[in-house]
């Protein structure tokens, strides 16, 4: 019934104050009080093992065969078998006696037992996570991080490029696109450069507010129409963007040589094929084609 691991383990009557009372005020330490002859003890003691396992070394599991150290038992005055005892700062706070469900070691735990903190995120996928909530400076300290250890992840590299652009860093984010090889990313690539030529289109159109007056003064402005479309996508409003750009098209589908359509397109690669607006706009752009 033994299993050895750095926090869990067999102790004796020689060793019990160092491995558990001094323990306890590093860690909390469960001690279980078994012998081979009781049957519940041997249901109990795998279900200690797990849990103790489950935190990760957060908690300690000493396991006391209560045969071969009579001594302990008659310190600690065990009367019946299993019997679990909880020390934390070189005292007893808990414990039961009898084999008990693990809801209920649990809950008789939680009071004294930090749960571990959990695995760390991998780091380009939490940046993705913060720039799709637009924190970018978040996300791009998280990426300067994993280029340091990589400076060649062309995963990283493009979603740090897009973080830099969304701080008009519009040259820089330029140079690190260029320095992305492989066709792996191509899509991701495509999309960010997309993203880079609206944001530097949008610099150089009027705000949107006046697009926007100008449109409530001439529903049929075009040109307004496209250029607010440019602004929503510097924005990132993507679907007030998609759907400016696709009424636009079905209104007057050569517009300035179909650059309704081409935009449209560069937004799908801006925001990939599994991306929602992309599958409905996909879908409505081919019913307004055919």
């Amino acid at each position: 019934m033994s299993q050895e691991t750095p926090y869990i383990f067999d102790v004796t009557t020689a060793d019990f104050d160092q491995a558990v009372i001094q323990n306890s005020y590093i860690k909390p330490v469960l001690v279980d009080f078994w012998a081979e002859w009781c049957a519940p003890c041997k249901v109990l003691m795998p279900l200690l093992q797990q849990i103790a396992e489950g935190y990760a070394g957060e908690l300690i599991l000493a396991k006391v065969d209560c045969d071969a150290e009579p001594d302990i038992v008659g310190r600690f005055g065990i009367r019946s078998l299993p019997t679990v005892v909880l020390f934390k700062d070189g005292q007893p706070v808990d414990g039961f006696a009898g084999a008990q469900p693990e809801s209920a070691i649990r809950a008789l735990l939680e009071p004294h037992v930090q749960m571990p903190p959990p695995a760390a995120a991998d780091p380009l996928e939490l940046a993705q996570a913060l720039f799709s909530e637009s924190r970018f400076g978040e996300a791009e300290q998280t990426l300067k991080g994993l280029l340091a250890e990589d400076n060649a992840n062309p995963g990283a590299l493009i979603l740090f490029a897009r973080c830099l652009a969304e701080r008009g860093e519009l040259d820089e984010a330029q140079q690190v696109l260029d320095a992305v090889s492989g066709d792996e990313h191509k899509a991701a690539l495509a999309g960010a450069k997309a993203q880079l030529t609206f944001l530097r289109q949008a610099a150089a159109l009027p705000d949107a507010a006046d697009l926007k007056a100008r449109l409530a003064r001439d529903a049929g402005d075009d040109e307004a129409a496209y250029q607010l479309c440019i602004q929503q996508l510097s924005r990132q409003h993507y679907e007030a963007a998609l759907d400016g750009l696709l009424q636009l098209f079905m209104r007057n589908r050569s517009y300035s040589e179909g650059l309704p359509h081409k935009t449209l397109l560069q937004v799908f690669e801006l925001l990939g094929n599994d991306h929602p607006l992309v599958t409905s706009y996909r879908r409505k752009l081919f019913a307004a084609l055919y």
